[in-house]
């Protein structure tokens, strides 16, 4: 989910919303063919979105499962964090959260009443192998079984991550987590259990989601699980082993996953964009993307670490072997992106990177998480640069959205036009870049209902579907009414 403050009723009364609960689905045609065969025929529609365009939501399983001590579930480090005094700013945690593990059936209905064809969720490693290894726990992964079969029942394609920061404190206790290669082992693993026993009807597999934040906040700065404040090389070896853990997932996911399932990693991607659009700052802004990114996706996508990159960490670069970088570029399917803002404007310089990063001016507008500033542009430029530096053919949008107001109204209804202002903008980039051949195949939006976000609590809620957090009620605000017409026109709404 999007960094927090530190860097992400009434329902008849929205018009033509009644219709929404008998609304019936059936899965696209283009997930039985290849990701990159789907592009190619999207690529000939010339208006709103390419046929056949995957529209869905997005959540992940300590945000929304509750449940935390069910079937055997284990301890993970955001328990643990949640659990200590200070780390979050309402001082709640996920113990319930939306009480999606009991409530799950209820969810896909939601999903369905949207036109959603597509879910991406996230599996709770600790429900899996509560010791983070050695042997598994068969209930834990009934419950993925279960919320698989329905979504399929329902018409929904189900999109897998298999690590959305929940790591097993079992690891944490006896490794150090993400500071040891034995947790990327770990997670190679339990990649392989999990694609043996799903990927008879998961077709996609995302390994790890956001490697930025989970190694900045949760092992510099102290703000995520598991709290760490590490030294810049420590900071650099702990982001190598989530990459050797990326490519090791894969390898898995290649040897135990029936044929044809598909994996890449979902990142928050640093998105740097052209300030002026010329072709010399566009240049500059695919020069950024690439270094700035040079410590996982980059070397996901060419099997080394840029020159710049060693140079500029001297004595903190980390160590690996030759070995190592093969394992982290082993070839991926596709390649999701979590966008929310843009994180530089680009100037072409003449310095020996090719490029400045222009100052964010103190006015600079923002959503009501004062970290979310609004550049929709980010939503072209960023598929684009990827697309174009490493010839990627497949792309998803893995997660885009905004908090907001989300106040009701006098008459009940959530009118939640910031939200609406802001998915639309960002979505006609998205169309821009589609109708210009840049081969993304769907979009997820963040999120299907508020949740717990992370070190910001219950404060910031990212939900199109409204929640209360007492009774668990969903209620739609009106950006879902946005999402459901702009999913059945297959355009911006």
């Amino acid at each position: 989910m999007p960094f927090k403050r530190f860097s992400r009723r009434q329902f008849g009364r929205i018009a033509g919303w009644s219709a929404l609960a008998t609304s019936m689905l059936s899965t696209g045609p283009g997930l039985a063919q290849s990701d990159e065969d789907t592009g190619a025929r999207n690529r000939k529609t010339s208006s709103g979105f390419p046929n056949g365009f995957l529209w869905g939501t997005a959540t992940s399983a300590y945000q929304i499962e509750g449940a935390v001590n069910d079937d055997g579930r284990s301890p993970s480090i955001w328990d643990r964090f949640a659990h200590t005094r200070g780390t979050i700013s309402d001082n709640s945690n996920g113990d319930t959260a939306t009480d999606h593990y009991h409530l799950y059936k209820e969810d896909i209905q939601l999903m369905k009443a949207l036109g959603t064809k597509a879910y991406r969720f996230s599996i709770a490693w600790p429900r899996v192998f509560p010791e983070g290894a050695g042997a598994p726990n068969p209930k834990g992964l009934d419950f993925y079984n279960r919320l698989v079969d329905e979504l399929l029942a329902n018409g929904i394609a189900p999109f897998a991550t298999l690590y959305h920061w929940d790591l097993p404190q079992a690891l944490q206790d006896r490794f150090g987590g993400w500071t040891s290669r034995d947790t990327s082992k770990a997670f190679a693993d339990y990649t392989a259990y999990v694609a043996a026993r799903l990927s008879d009807r998961v077709t996609h597999f995302f390994t790890i989601n956001e490697c930025s934040r989970l190694v900045h906040l949760g092992h510099g700065m102290g703000a995520d699980a598991p709290g760490l404040k590490l030294s810049e090389s420590g900071l650099k070896q702990v982001r190598h082993h989530v990459a050797l853990g990326h490519g090791l997932s894969v390898q898995a996911i290649r040897a135990h996953g029936h044929t044809g399932t598909r994996v890449g990693p979902a990142e928050n991607a640093v998105s740097c964009i052209p300030a002026i659009e010329t072709p010399a700052n566009v240049r500059a802004a695919e020069l950024a993307t690439r270094e700035l990114n040079a410590g996982y996706l980059t070397v996901m996508m060419e099997g080394k670490y840029t020159d710049a990159y060693l140079a500029q960490a001297g004595n903190d670069a980390p160590k690996f072997t030759p070995e190592d970088l093969r394992i982290i570029s082993s070839p991926i399917d596709f390649v999701g992106l979590n966008i929310y803002t843009p994180d530089h404007y680009v100037v072409a310089a003449d310095n020996e990177r090719g490029f400045t990063l222009a100052p964010f001016p103190a006015a600079f507008p923002h959503m009501k998480a004062g970290w979310l500033r609004p550049g929709p542009e980010v939503m072209y430029w960023v598929p684009r640069h990827v697309a174009k530096l490493w010839n990627v053919k497949s792309i998803y949008i893995t997660e885009n959205g905004t908090s907001g107001s989300d106040q009701p109204a006098a008459d009940g209804t959530i009118y939640d036009v910031d939200r609406i202002m802001y998915l639309r903008n960002y979505l006609t980039q998205l169309q821009r870049a589609t109708s210009e051949g840049v081969p993304v195949l769907g979009y997820f939006l963040w999120s299907l209902m508020d949740n717990f976000e992370w070190s910001d609590g219950y404060e910031q809620r990212f939900g199109i579907y409204h929640v209360d957090f007492e009774t668990r009620r969903r209620t739609p605000k009106l950006s879902a009414a946005f999402y459901r017409e702009t999913i059945a026109r297959n355009a911006v709404a």
